[in-house]
């Protein structure tokens, strides 16, 4: 029998919203009932997606122009894909991914004003067809993120300390893809401690991937 093909199911927000931590907390619950999971981060998730993330979060960088970000995004991306998303899913695991297409979309495309064709087509040429199962946004106000980033790191990278119209744009942009793509993508409130978001992610994993989990998880 043909080796099942494993899920894409992303975390997707603004800054402070919570995505790394949904994406670890996801990650140990479907190990804990068995499912092969892969968490994974972008940029990054490979060595040399990693060395383009230096470039483009650190703070003591001089930022590219936003074509030149988006189309560094795209070729991290790219790497992360080859290297470790396809082969994960073609061994059946699910990859459990920190932000993905969506974010170059939104940080890129709504918030810094690349257009959005030409960001479709980066898309084509990096990953082809290849996208989510599941997208979660994770949402909450800007200034509330903002405040948690600024808590638990106020140095974490250069997106973090930019202008709040920016960051106003970012939010936006991903409620309207979160809108147009009903399908793919849930709009999960980021309000609350960790365990309550985690109790509404686990919701939709339950609802969305209902007969490919075990009965256990599906009991908790």
């Amino acid at each position: 029998m043909a080796q099942r093909r494993g899920r894409l199911i992303t975390f997707e927000g603004g800054e402070g919203s919570g995505k790394s931590t949904q994406t670890r907390r996801l990650t140990l619950l479907l190990r804990s009932a068995g499912i092969e999971a892969l968490a994974t981060r972008e940029p990054g998730g490979v060595a040399s997606g990693e060395r383009i993330r230096s470039l483009l979060l650190g703070n003591g960088e001089p930022p590219f122009l936003p074509l030149t970000e988006a189309m560094l995004h795209w070729a991290a991306r790219h790497e992360h894909v080859a290297g470790a998303i396809s082969p994960a899913l073609v061994a059946g695991r699910w990859v459990i991914c920190d932000r993905f297409a969506d974010s170059t979309l939104a940080y890129q495309g709504y918030g810094m004003g690349v257009d959005l064709d030409v960001l479709a087509t980066l898309r084509r040429l990096a990953i082809g067809e290849l996208d989510a199962d599941l997208t979660m946004l994770l949402d909450l106000p800007v200034e509330e993120g903002l405040a948690r980033a600024a808590r638990r790191n106020p140095l974490a990278d250069r997106y973090q300390g930019l202008a709040i119209d920016f960051h106003r744009r970012v939010r936006e942009g991903f409620l309207s893809i979160a809108r147009a793509e009903p399908a793919r993508c849930v709009i999960i409130d980021a309000s609350g401690d960790e365990d309550q978001v985690a109790a509404r992610v686990r919701a939709v994993i339950i609802d969305r991937f209902a007969d490919d989990l075990p009965a256990r998880l599906r009991l908790r």
